[in-house]
Parts: structure tokens; C-alpha cells; sequence
């Protein structure tokens, strides 16, 4: 028991530095934006979609089901909210749980002759806690996957061990099998790779229980092999669970992008396959030296291997030698031990008195439960039952550690199927124990070779200097994953267009907008045609207020993927804020059109795909076209996913209704504004001018008064409160709010007009004059602001600056009648009091 706590405690202790780390990378799509996790969303619906919260059936699912992750993250949602450290110290748990389980199962199957020497369990135990790969699984929130995966993986080896050792009693024998298989199918359900467990139990008891040697598997029609009954219950409880997922996600395999795994997406066979051969080379490098980690291996992270020449085959042949050695000496020159001795001439224990390792609390095996033992076909033949169960071979657990290490990992292959990644660290989560055990059953036949005394120390030293190195470079990559910052620069090394991409995102966040921009043009430097870095790189000048280049960018976006929604709707809005309408009219409606098929993340599709149908009734308004805006807007609310936010949507809904006088509709729309964020301000105002209208006037103030108190800064609140008072003929009530209204927002042209209007409609022309001249300022370029200015200077006595402005507005728009007329009144004034004017000037 003491090396599983050791373990387990140095497991925790070394992810302490974690528990105050935020969320990272893809956390927050999981996490941060996942409507699963919300309260008001059905936890049924977790049953049906996938770990992103997509439907599973939906032709964009990444197909990843692992509804009790999923759980866990709703459950941690429910206590804590959105704060990362409960989810962190979840995970840190998990793995110490992991780490202990992992140590115990290693306990007697690294157990020495007679139980001497070190405790090597103890070793590999220690290996899988410090291990620097293991940091994404562990530090990455979105790694319980694999954590939760692992715990139940463990779980099911042990109850299936329990019930090889119990073979000849019937009822607990089958209970602790149906355990086994529960267990399995809790570990597939909280990741994919869990379903492996099955295979790596039939190994456990075809290589430890039975022993099976190299000979017996290749004898002709396997005459001297018998399946154990319990390994043909574990192939059919496989074939149910693979057949019942594959039938839950829709009978279809999920859509993975170019850059996800390009060589899936290679014409050349050469090229996949020379590929998909060294990607295991590669990630047992990773296991062997973790120096090199990334958060991100897609991309061009690892180049294509297109050619024979290149020297990486090399490695790929060496690591393929290696294991094939490994495995054929494994099971070709297994001797079975009794007692710690091997048995007399290499016979071969019968199958029903092999290896059960059932312990108790020292490590020991029970003995046999009855005299009888149970065999392959079902018949009891009565044995004197043994004191201890003999002790595996070393050779029979390097099968089995080979079996740990590989099972797990076939799914990630792309053997079977293309998967969406490159290399994925967490995947190496399970396959690392049969690393660890491997390196500790090599430690310990060392141990065993080597005479005592200096060698023996210097092996030890070995040990555990290498257990002290990966818990330094643990730590130490813990701290990239503290932050987005820290992570995404810790990748540049590796895939830098990834790497640089999001770093702009998080850059641009802290609101560091020339080093975002940097951040941005470097990741395309390295990868031009990313759509997403395209985008966000137009996003950013648009924010810059740098339009053309920001249309640039969007256009390039949109070249590269035609699908991307959010492309269009900011190229929509930029046009539609210089004027190009029908331009922007045409984008807006071209993006409305655009299916979420085969999209990555058809939420988000459907999100943008709203707010340009939004947008685009919202110009339709603007230019009184009311019917077909609010056709628009009724195709906006059939299309927007639940996470939208639609009450500006159902406000200007309601401001449509009203513009066409139907009161009733409007005021529907708008309370519906109002029940969807009560706190929303524009409907308040929106709603308030209904009540007014109505007459409702005490309502209607209420109202006003409320918008206030929501934002006391916002001056436009203040200036609607403003005319409704002026309605009311409250004149100095109205005067106030026009000043505060252009005070708080003396920015706003908007505000500031309106702010003058009101002002000179309560007959104080000086604070108009005032707040025309701000408004002019702040358009100099805009005829009715420079109008209006001239209009209250000629109210106000003063001709000639009233004359200048007329004659700049005219400029700016010669055909305008108002000013035409209002400048010939004044030229009859200026004549009557003998003042020159500037009559020649206008044609």
C-alpha cells in the first residue's frame, strides 16, 4: 500500500501548480461555450451530442461522444460556474487516483523472486505520475477525457484479474466480469480510446493467466490453443459497444479539415503511408525524451514523409526492429515461474492454474478458492489447490506491457479510420503505463543481472534521477499551461502558424493591437491561406477603423473558405457603414444562404448566419422597406441556435411593427426583448416610446427611469427621457437631459444632435447654439448638421456665420430645398439691415 500513496501523493503534489491556471485552448470551446454545461439546457441533451456540444448526427460532429466527461464539466459548471480552479483540482484528483491504481496493478507483476529487492511498482508507478507528456491530459481541462478514461480503464483490468482468480466459483466469478464489463463501457464513455480496455484484458489473460507462447499462436488450426469462454465475452461485449456507438453518431465517420492531419488528405499513397508508419516512431520519441512538447501538432507541425530518401524512415525502421524484437522474444521464450524457480523442463502451467493476481493488503496472492479448477471448456478436474499462485515470467509481462502500450493507441493510428489530429499528447495517456512498465521490468531484470553493491546503487541513482528530470520538466510545462499566453508562445517551435495565430487572439484581447497584428501576419507568414487568421487579422483593422484593409482581408478569408459566415457578415457591416447598401445588402444575403454542412462548428455558423440576417433587416428598416425587414427577421428567428442572443433581434422586430402601426405586434416583440435580458436597454427605450403612444405616459416614464438606472453613464438614455419629457411639455426637465444626454456622450454625434434639437424646441437657442457646434464638429462634413447650425445662428442674430454655414451646407448638397429657402430669408434680412452678402456665390 505505501507505494500506491507515494505515488499517488507525488502525482498530486506535482500538479499543484495547476490549480490556479486558467482555460486553454480548446477549454473554452468545450467548456466556456458549450450550452450543455448550462442549467437550462436538458442534461439529456448530453446524451445526443458531442463533447463540443454538437449533435452527433449533425454532418459537422467531430463524432467524439463522452457524455460523462461531459457530465463531470456540467457538474463542476453547477458548483463552481465558470471558475477554472474546481475544474483543475478535479483533474489533479483524477490523476492521483490514476497514478494509484496504475501502481497496484504493477505491484505483483513487478513483484522479485520471494518478493526481494526494490519495490519496482514503486518505479513505474513514479514514472507514470511524473511524466511531462501527461500535462496536457492534466493541466488542459479538456484532458479529463482521457483522465476519466484511464481511471475506469484501471478499474475494469482489475475487476477482470478478479475475476480470472476467482474461476471455479460461479456467481462472484461472473459478477466481477460483469464489473469488467460495465467498467469498460464507462471508460469508452468517457473517451473513445477506453473501449481498448477490452483487448488489453483478453491480452492480461491470454499472456499472464494462460500464458500463451509465440508457438502456440502460430501451430497449425491452433490445435494445443483453447479461447478461454471469458475472452469470447469480452470480444462480443466489444463488437455491441463499437456497433451501439457507431449507430448512436449517425452510421457516418466525422469530417476532419486538411490541416487537422494532412496526410490523410494526401493523393499519394506513398506519402499516407510512409506517414502514418512514423507518426508511432514519433510519439514514442515523445515517451522516451518529452523534451519537445506542443499543445498543437497539426499543420505542418510534422512534415510529410513524401520520399524514401528521407532519413525519418530510418527512424520509423528502427522503432519498428525494436518492438518486433521486443515482442517475438516475449512470447517465444517464455519460461513460467513457481515460486520465483522456473518450472522443471519449460512445461507450461495449465491453463487453468496460470497467473491470478488477487491480492491482499501485502501483496499476496489467497489461495485457490475449493479444490477445483476451472478450465477452458467449462470442466472442473479436482487439483490440490496451491499455496500462492506462481509469478509471471518476465517475458509474459513484457508481452502484456507491449499489449498496454499498443492496444490503446491503435485507434489514433489512423489504421482503422483518419483521426483529426497529427500527434495528440493526451492520447498517450493509457499507452504511457505500458511504457512505464516497461522501463521499470527493464530497470528491474538490470537490478537482477547486476552484482550487488556499486552497481546496483548506480542503477538506482539512474532511476531515480530520471524520475527527478521528468518532475522538474513537469513542473516546468505546467507553468505553459498556467495561461493562453504561456501556452501558445511554448508552441511557436513547433507549429508556428498555429502557435502565432492564437497568440494574436490573446494579444488582441489584452488589447496589445500592434502585437496582435504582428502575431497575425507572422502565422500567415508561415501558413497564407488560414481562413480563421485571414479573418481575424480584418477583424482587427476593422476595430482600427483601417476599412479597406480590412475588406481585404475578409475577401481573402472568404476565397479561402467559402463557408466561413462570420467573413461575410463583417464584410456586410463594413460596407454598409461606407455606404455601399446593395453591396453590403448582397453579402448579407449570401451568407443567409450558406448551409452548416460539414462545418466544424455549426453553432457558431449558425450564430453569424443570424446576426446577417439580422443586419441585413436592420438596413432594410433603415431604408423603410418594414414588410421585407421584417421577413428578414423572421428567418433570423427560425435560424438562430439557442446560445444566440436574440434580444436586439426581437427589439428591432418590434421597432418594424411600429413603424408600420401595428401596436400590438410591437409591443409583443418588445416584452419579448425585455423577457430574454430584462436589463436590455434599447428596449426599455424602445418600449417606453410605445407606452407614450399609447398613452400610457406614467408606464412609459417608468420605463425611461429604469433605462437610467441600468446605465447612468449612457447618454443616450438620457436624451430619449429627454424627448418624452419634451412631449409632455416639461420644458426644463427636457432642457436638462438634452445637456447631461450631449455631456456624457459628447463623443456621439448622434447624441449630440438630438441633444441640440431638443434644446432649441425648448426655446433655449444659446445651449443649441452650443451643441449644433459640437455636432458640426464632429461631422463637418455632414449638410444637415451644418444646417441646423446655421438655422440657430440666424434665430440667434448672428447672419454672417449663419451665411458661411448655409453656403457649406449648399456645397455639400446644392439641391437641398430647406436650406435654399432659409438662405434666401436670411439674404432679405441681411439686405433690410445693410449688411453684404455673399448672394452671387450659390449659381
Amino acid at each position: 500500500m505505501i507505494p500506491e500513496l507515494a505515488c499517488t501523493a507525488v502525482a498530486v503534489c506535482l500538479y499543484l501548480n495547476t490549480l490556479d491556471a486558467d482555460f486553454c485552448y480548446d477549454d473554452s470551446r468545450a467548456i466556456k461555450t458549450n450550452q450543455d454545461l448550462l442549467p437550462e439546457t436538458p442534461w439529456t441533451n448530453v446524451l445526443h451530442d458531442d463533447f463540443w456540444g454538437t449533435l452527433l448526427t449533425h454532418s459537422g460532429s467531430h463524432k467524439s461522444y463522452r457524455p460523462l466527461c461531459t457530465l463531470s464539466f456540467r457538474l463542476n459548471h453547477a458548483l463552481g460556474g465558470l471558475r477554472p480552479w474546481g475544474y483543475h483540482l478535479v483533474n489533479v484528483g483524477l490523476h492521483g487516483a490514476v497514478t494509484g491504481l496504475f501502481t497496484a496493478l504493477c505491484g505483483p507483476l513487478l513483484r522479485g523472486p520471494g518478493g526481494d529487492g526494490p519495490p519496482w511498482s514503486l518505479l513505474a508507478g513514479l514514472l507514470f505520475a511524473s511524466h511531462p507528456a501527461h500535462t496536457e491530459a492534466v493541466a488542459g481541462v479538456v484532458g479529463r477525457a482521457d483522465v476519466g478514461a484511464a481511471l475506469f480503464f484501471l478499474l475494469s483490468v482489475f475487476c477482470y484479474a478478479r475475476h480470472c482468480g476467482l474461476r471455479g466459483g460461479v456467481l462472484r466469478c461472473w459478477a466481477w466480469m460483469l464489473g469488467s464489463l460495465l467498467c469498460a463501457a464507462a471508460s469508452m464513455l468517457w473517451k473513445e480510446q477506453g473501449v481498448t480496455v477490452l483487448a488489453v484484458s483478453a491480452a492480461y489473460d491470454l499472456l499472464l493467466v494462460q500464458r500463451l507462447l509465440m508457438r502456440q499462436y502460430v501451430s497449425p488450426l491452433f490445435k494445443h490453443i483453447q479461447i478461454p469462454f471469458s475472452v469470447a465475452v469480452l470480444s462480443c461485449w466489444g463488437v455491441f459497444l463499437l456497433s451501439a456507438r457507431l449507430y448512436w453518431m449517425g452510421n457516418k465517420p466525422p469530417n476532419f479539415s486538411n490541416s487537422d492531419n494532412p496526410a490523410a488528405d494526401s493523393p499519394h499513397l506513398l506519402t499516407r503511408t510512409l506517414t502514418f508508419l512514423h507518426l508511432p516512431a514519433a510519439n514514442a520519441w515523445l515517451l522516451l525524451f518529452p523534451d519537445k512538447l506542443s499543445f498543437d501538432w497539426s499543420m505542418d507541425a510534422v512534415p510529410l514523409v513524401s520520399a524514401l530518401a528521407d532519413w525519418r524512415n530510418l527512424q520509423s525502421l528502427a522503432f519498428y526492429f525494436v518492438y518486433v524484437l521486443l515482442a517475438a522474444s516475449s512470447l517465444a521464450n517464455g519460461k513460467p515461474i513457481a515460486n520465483g524457480k522456473p518450472l522443471p523442463n519449460g512445461k507450461h502451467i495449465a491453463n487453468g492454474n496460470g497467473y491470478h493476481p488477487v491480492l491482499d493488503a501485502n501483496h499476496n496472492a489467497p489461495p485457490e478458492n475449493g479444490a477445483q479448477k476451472w478450465l477452458t471448456d467449462g470442466a472442473a478436474r479436482p487439483t490440490a489447490p496451491p499455496r500462492r499462485s506462481p509469478l509471471p515470467p518476465a517475458e509474459s509481462v513484457v508481452a502484456f506491457s507491449l499489449s498496454l502500450l499498443t492496444l490503446p493507441f491503435l485507434p489514433a493510428t489512423n489504421l482503422f479510420f483518419y483521426v483529426g489530429f497529427v500527434i495528440a499528447e493526451r492520447v498517450l495517456y493509457i499507452p504511457s503505463m505500458g511504457f512505464s512498465l516497461l522501463v521499470a521490468l527493464g530497470a528491474r531484470g538490470l537490478y537482477a543481472r547486476w552484482p550487488s553493491g556499486g552497481g546496483r546503487a548506480l542503477l538506482l541513482g539512474l532511476c531515480g534521477g530520471l524520475v527527478l528530470l521528468n518532475g522538474v520538466r513537469t513542473v516546468q510545462r505546467n507553468s505553459d499551461w498556467s495561461n493562453e499566453e504561456n501556452l501558445y508562445r511554448s508552441g511557436i517551435s513547433v507549429n508556428p502558424a498555429k502557435a502565432w495565430g492564437n497568440l494574436g487572439n490573446v494579444l488582441k484581447n489584452q488589447a496589445k493591437m500592434a502585437e496582435a497584428e504582428r502575431a497575425y501576419r507572422n502565422a500567415l507568414f508561415y501558413r497564407g491561406n488560414m481562413a480563421d487568421m485571414l479573418y481575424n487579422l480584418g477583424l482587427l483593422l476593422q476595430e482600427t477603423e483601417r476599412f479597406p484593409e480590412a475588406l481585404h482581408y475578409y475577401r481573402l478569408a472568404i476565397s479561402s473558405r467559402p463557408t466561413l459566415a462570420s467573413a461575410y457578415l463583417n464584410t456586410g457591416i463594413v460596407l454598409m457603414n461606407q455606404g455601399s447598401l446593395e453591396e453590403a445588402r448582397r453579402t448579407f444575403s449570401t451568407c443567409a444562404e450558406i448551409p452548416d454542412e460539414n462545418l466544424k462548428d455549426p453553432h457558431a455558423h449558425k450564430s453569424s448566419v443570424t446576426s446577417c440576417l439580422y443586419n441585413l433587416g436592420k438596413l432594410l428598416h433603415e431604408q423603410g422597406l418594414q414588410e421585407e425587414a421584417l421577413s428578414v427577421y423572421q428567418r433570423a428567428v427560425h435560424k438562430m441556435p439557442r446560445q444566440f442572443a436574440p434580444q436586439s433581434l426581437f427589439n428591432m422586430m418590434g421597432e418594424a411593427y411600429m413603424r408600420l402601426h401595428r401596436l400590438e405586434d410591437a409591443a409583443h416583440w418588445y416584452r419579448e426583448s425585455l423577457r430574454a435580458k430584462p436589463d436590455h436597454i434599447p428596449a426599455h427605450l424602445t418600449y417606453g416610446k410605445l407606452l407614450a403612444a399609447i398613452g400610457q405616459k406614467a408606464e412609459a416614464e417608468k420605463y425611461y427611469l429604469r433605462a437610467i438606472q441600468l446605465d447612468p453613464t449612457k447618454g443616450n438614455c438620457y436624451m430619449h427621457y429627454g424627448q418624452f419629457l419634451l412631449e409632455l411639455s416639461r420644458l426644463e426637465e427636457a432642457a436638462a437631459m438634452a445637456e447631461r444626454a450631449a455631456e456624457l456622450d459628447s463623443g456621439e454625434f448622434d447624441v449630440v444632435f438630438s441633444a441640440a434639437h431638443m434644446l432649441r424646441q425648448a426655446s433655449l437657442n444659446e445651449a443649441a447654439e452650443r451643441q449644433y457646434e459640437r455636432a458640426a464638429s464632429l461631422r463637418p462634413d455632414y449638410p444637415a448638421a451644418l444646417m441646423n447650425l446655421g438655422a440657430i445662428l440666424h434665430l440667434n442674430g448672428k447672419l454672417p456665420e449663419a451665411e458661411a454655414k448655409y453656403l457649406r451646407a449648399l456645397r455639400l448638397k446644392p439641391d437641398d430645398a430647406i436650406t435654399r429657402s432659409n438662405l434666401r430669408k436670411l439674404w432679405n434680412i441681411m439686405e433690410r439691415q445693410g449688411l453684404r452678402t455673399k448672394a452671387g456665390s450659390t449659381g
